[in-house]
């Protein structure tokens, strides 16, 4: 899929920020972000509301390889609690009036949506077709079946988003050791963003000390000089080698949004990672991005700069979950809010 609809005339877009009551460029990035909307709805008079968060579970092969702080049964029960929606992501969500879902599209083991919680249970939709992925470093992480299936996942969550009117789409992602996962991609999807030291890109994640940062870079090159030994990979093959169900969806989830016009809301470096899979599988794709949040994992950078996205905030976040582009949220209605209402040069009585 290429994005072949036409663009608002960027022409168009700065004609109307400059005949606003204020001096030109004086609202800085809340200007930048209302061209970005003007672009992405291709109208002057963008629309921020509904807006719909859906957040995509899955577990990784790869955290037996002493990669994260945290053991895979953490993804599990942070699902059980997003349920309550009492993560940050459900609490910044229900804050800002969004639509948020869950969608267990890889977990090892089932969750059903139960709570017992005062706070009314979110979606959690179980999705999966495969319980958590293989170990990367040494072999593929998923096949071509379960990369289809995931990215279907991640389309229909879209196209239900959709159908309900939604302006704004935010993607998250809940997975123990998926910054590995992350990485590997951005390393082999984005080299010339990268050059050649690798291990430079490698973060914390869920906050390694010296010695586990040490570890993991190690595991994230030797895991990318696997996938690069088997030869010429397209993006697809690229995500069965080295991808997260969660990040298949997520990417998935993306393209659809694009594919209709929506204005596609991005968080941190996994959900950046996604984003990257999602262009370079439908390029233009990427149109349709606003970059929420730079993520302090180094890896950011590099995907950032492969979409030629700019992001809106640089809040020191790491937490994923789709908490950075959630909370850009309010610098959009702020943007919608300036192009739809405020006043004109020409309104003004001198």
């Amino acid at each position: 899929m290429t994005n072949t609809t036409p663009r608002v005339d960027s022409d168009a877009i700065q004609s109307r920020l400059a005949q606003l009551c204020k001096p030109p460029g004086s609202l800085g990035m809340v200007e930048f972000a209302a061209t970005r909307l003007c672009e992405t709805q291709q109208t002057l008079q963008p629309q921020t509301r509904p807006r719909n968060v859906t957040v995509f579970a899955a577990d990784h092969g790869v955290t037996c390889e002493g990669v994260t702080a945290w053991p895979s049964e953490v993804t599990g029960a942070v699902v059980k609690v997003m349920q309550t929606g009492r993560t940050a992501s459900g609490v910044f969500a229900r804050t800002l009036d969004a639509n948020y879902e869950v969608v267990d599209v890889g977990l090892l083991e089932s969750i059903h949506n139960s709570s017992g919680d005062a706070v009314p249970a979110t979606s959690l939709r179980d999705a999966a077709k495969r319980r958590g992925t293989a170990n990367l470093l040494r072999e593929a992480a998923m096949a071509e079946s379960d990369f289809d299936h995931a990215w279907n996942v991640g389309v229909e969550r879209a196209e239900a988003a959709i159908a309900e009117n939604s302006q704004v789409l935010i993607g998250g992602e809940m997975g123990i050791g998926n910054t590995t996962a992350a990485t590997c991609l951005i390393g082999l999807l984005c080299e010339a963003e990268i050059g050649s030291n690798v291990a430079e890109i490698v973060g914390r994640g869920a906050g390694l000390d010296d010695q586990q940062l040490s570890h993991k870079q190690q595991v994230v090159v030797t895991a990318i000089e696997r996938v690069r030994a088997l030869g010429p990979l397209n993006a697809k093959q690229i995500g069965c080698e080295v991808g997260g169900l969660e990040i298949v969806a997520l990417a998935g989830f993306y393209a659809r949004a694009a594919q209709a016009g929506r204005t596609v809301l991005i968080d941190g470096v996994i959900a950046t990672s996604a984003a990257v899979l999602a262009d370079a599988i439908h390029p233009g794709t990427r149109a349709q991005m606003i970059a929420g949040h730079r993520s302090t994992e180094p890896a950011h950078n590099a995907a950032l700069a492969k979409l030629q996205l700019t992001p809106i905030l640089d809040l020191q976040m790491r937490l994923g979950e789709a908490t950075g582009a959630i909370a850009a949220l309010p610098i959009l209605d702020l943007a919608a809010a300036m192009l739809c209402d405020m006043a004109t040069l020409g309104e003004l009585e001198l």
